[in-house]
């Protein structure tokens, strides 16, 4: 058995702090091997357009290539629709039954998680990953009492009390990355034409994007 993490997400594009997540959480718990997951389109988000999926994907792979136990899936862009989050859960769990996956979430999409489509069922049906960011307060009066018991805080309990009583898929908050950067921030940088961007992404990335003008 393996023990997989999955972070989906837009990285539109993906800077320093998606890498430094992955890095970091395959320490903290363990883990065999990380996954990136760039989504086709966000479904919750629908008065955005993201950036060409497949630019987004070549971007995450440059950043990844020397990482050997992060990779980076095609599962969602090459899906005919648009798949939620649950959808594409359901898929890894009947394409590895025997592995244990730990889905991974940023702060800002815990505090919008009452947008997704069956966000209960997202949040029961594997352990779930939030991580932190300076910028975003992280609060849990939004969910259910069911969900607020499954969180595990990782911030202020030790970081080996990683299981459950009763088996249940867990919630674990961690600070394991103090980085305060941004998508939104770094493509608001781009059109600005503040050069500062460069600082907050990989040199593969900033390489990518000036090359093939993807922002501009």
């Amino acid at each position: 058995m393996k023990k997989i993490a999955f972070y989906g997400g837009s990285f539109d594009p993906p800077h320093r702090g998606h890498l430094a997540i992955a890095n970091a959480l395959l320490g903290q718990f363990e883990l065999d091997e990380f996954v990136f997951i760039p989504a086709f389109h966000a479904p919750h988000k629908v008065r955005l357009t993201p950036t060409s999926a497949y630019d987004r994907y070549a971007m995450l792979c440059l950043i990844t290539q020397n990482e050997p136990k992060i990779s980076v899936s095609k599962m969602e862009i090459e899906m005919p629709e648009r798949p939620y989050s649950v959808q594409t859960l359901r898929r890894l769990y009947a394409e590895r039954p025997d592995d244990e996956i730990f889905f991974v979430m940023g702060a800002d999409s815990w505090m919008d998680i009452l947008t997704w489509r069956e966000w209960e069922k997202v949040l029961t049906m594997t352990n779930i990953i939030v991580v932190t960011r300076p910028d975003v307060e992280i609060r849990f009066g939004h969910v259910t009492d069911e969900i607020r018991n499954r969180v595990i805080d990782l911030r202020t309990r030790p970081t080996d009390e990683r299981s459950t009583t009763n088996n249940e898929a867990s919630i674990f908050v961690t600070d394991a990355v103090n980085l305060d950067i941004s998508a939104t921030e770094i493509r608001r940088k781009m059109r600005d034409k503040d050069p500062s961007w460069r600082e907050d992404v990989p040199a593969e990335v900033a390489n990518y994007v000036e090359k093939y003008q993807i922002y501009s």
